[in-house]
């Protein structure tokens, strides 16, 4: 298995996972409908990139009859479950879609903390088996609310007369979001540091052969971001959609370089930042 590429491709399925969580944050019977299907079409493109991915970097190494088969079948499954969402979206039968979207988002969520096992150090029992599935889901849900705020702008040039109330909701959740992902990646670097075991050799490493790139992880990427919430706060407050928009732009920018940084980290140190 190719560890560089494999860390780098959970970006994708961290992105289709927050995404698919992010479209429940605007209200549904306010917005029109060809938001969500865009949108979902956009984060159901990259699960199905990150699965693609995945299996070639399995076959090459013939990786698929270990347990990594089974983190490759909810992928899998995620991707369905998220496709009969999406397809739901086309029609007017709501206990399809009230089944289809938490399906999906269960088996996302499953695939992902399957995903980020994969990379743990320390057994099953350890800290890190908590650890490793909380901060590659809060690192998606950061992800998924920009890029759903950054989708939601643009819906404003469609529907002229909408309201600033969705716009103004998916800030306050982009905005709780990546506090809480600041919070579990400043607990995963304190628990793992302290607790015995590998973890503790890992963070050891960090500070002192990676601690430029540390400080980059969190100074580009989510308290970059949360500045630039503030700026898009103070935007709406106009009201100014566009700029906001603009400023969304910047914001996913700084929360991917944040988790890709971390997926570097991932790569040099097995540690979930």
């Amino acid at each position: 298995m190719s560890d560089f590429s494999d860390c780098f491709l959970l970006v994708f399925g961290q992105l289709a996972v927050g995404g698919l969580a992010a479209l429940a944050v605007p209200p549904f019977a306010v917005l029109q409908r060809g938001f969500y299907k865009s949108s979902a079409c956009v984060f159901l493109g990259c699960a199905l990139l990150f699965i693609v991915g995945r299996a070639t970097l399995a076959v090459r190494a013939g990786d698929l009859i270990s347990g990594r088969a089974v983190e490759l079948a909810l992928w899998t499954t995620f991707a369905a479950a998220f496709a009969a969402y999406l397809a739901s979206l086309w029609g007017e039968e709501p206990r399809l879609r009230a089944r289809t979207y938490p399906a999906a988002l269960f088996f996302g969520v499953a695939a992902l903390c399957a995903s980020a096992l994969a990379h743990r150090l320390g057994t099953v029992g350890s800290a890190a088996a908590l650890l490793y599935p909380l901060s590659f889901l809060t690192g998606a849900l950061a992800l998924g609310a920009v890029a759903t705020g950054m989708l939601l702008g643009h819906w404003y040039l469609i529907d002229l007369g909408l309201s600033i109330g969705p716009l103004e909701r998916l800030l306050r959740y982009f905005v709780a979001v990546l506090v809480l992902h600041v919070a579990v990646l400043a607990l995963t670097l304190v628990v793992m540091a302290l607790a015995p075991g590998a973890g503790t050799a890992a963070v050891a490493k960090l500070w002192h052969e990676h601690r430029s790139l540390l400080a980059a992880r969190f100074l580009l990427g989510p308290l970059a971001a949360l500045g630039l919430g503030y700026l898009i706060h103070r935007t709406l407050r106009i009201p100014q959609t566009m700029a906001a928009t603009g400023l969304f732009y910047i914001a996913i920018l700084a929360v991917m370089v944040g988790e890709l940084l971390g997926r570097l980290i991932l790569f040099r140190t097995s540690l979930p930042l």
